[in-house]
């Protein structure tokens, strides 16, 4: 359900459970944190994008449901760790809805482009969930003040909104998506470029994102406890039940 291809140099990691909307199951999670440390050992940079009509619908709730969020919440830390992790540039070509989840991970990401079918949706607040992949930390990076508003709306933004807010950096044509983010990565890492001592510079520091991991988990327990999450799990299980 991860397909990872090389395309000039770059590795292009393709979430591939489209009749699911690519929804992430704990394994898969697990496997797209490892395809995306071996890339980043191999290849010039990577591009994630998503099969079919969604990048990812986030978590699998279905298979989340009854597990503890803890753990749950953790395997998406880890993705974002990965990202940071590497020395070369990580691209996201956001092909239409990024979920919870998997919309913050995209956060960490090096840029986002997206499609205009693209869209950004931060459900939790309204499921009894809390965030996850340091987007306390990255999200005000990128959103600046608007950031609390959009978790507690639980907001759900066009591409052209997600530009607007600045979850996204440009939007271009479905057909050019995914080789416009492979160009990109090359344009960076050409002969003689700097790329991976400015990444070393520029991108979030892993203290802070670390520091935002565990705040996060801590909301978790909370929310978990709580009994909020089992019951906003449940609620969309049941609104999604024939």
């Amino acid at each position: 359900m991860i397909d990872v291809t090389v395309r000039d140099e770059v590795a292009l990691i393709t979430l591939a459970r489209p009749e699911k909307l690519n929804a992430l199951t704990a394994g898969m999670r697990l496997d797209l944190a490892a395809a995306v440390r071996a890339c980043g050992r191999t290849a010039r940079g990577i591009v994630v994008t998503g099969a079919g009509r969604a990048f990812s619908a986030g978590e699998d709730i279905a298979e989340a449901a009854g597990k503890s969020l803890v753990a749950e919440v953790e395997l998406f830390h880890d993705l974002t760790r990965a990202v940071l992790e590497t020395q070369v540039p990580v691209v996201a070509a956001v092909n239409g809805l990024a979920v919870g989840g998997a919309a913050e991970w995209t956060l960490c990401f090096d840029t986002r482009i997206g499609s205009p079918a693209a869209e950004y949706f931060l459900p939790e607040n309204h499921l009894g969930l809390s965030i996850s992949n340091a987007a306390g930390y990255l999200l005000p990076r990128l959103a600046g003040g608007r950031a609390l508003r959009l978790v507690l709306d639980s907001a759900r933004l066009s591409a052209a909104e997600a530009v607007a807010a600045g979850l996204l950096d440009e939007i271009v044509p479905a057909e050019e998506l995914v080789e416009a983010a492979i160009a990109r990565v090359r344009h960076w890492t050409g002969p003689g470029t700097a790329t991976a001592v400015h990444l070393r510079l520029l991108r979030p520091p892993l203290a802070e994102v670390e520091r935002a991991f565990e705040a996060e988990t801590e909301a978790a327990r909370h929310v978990e406890k709580a009994g909020l999450a089992q019951a906003g799990m449940t609620r969309f299980l049941t609104r999604r039940t024939p």
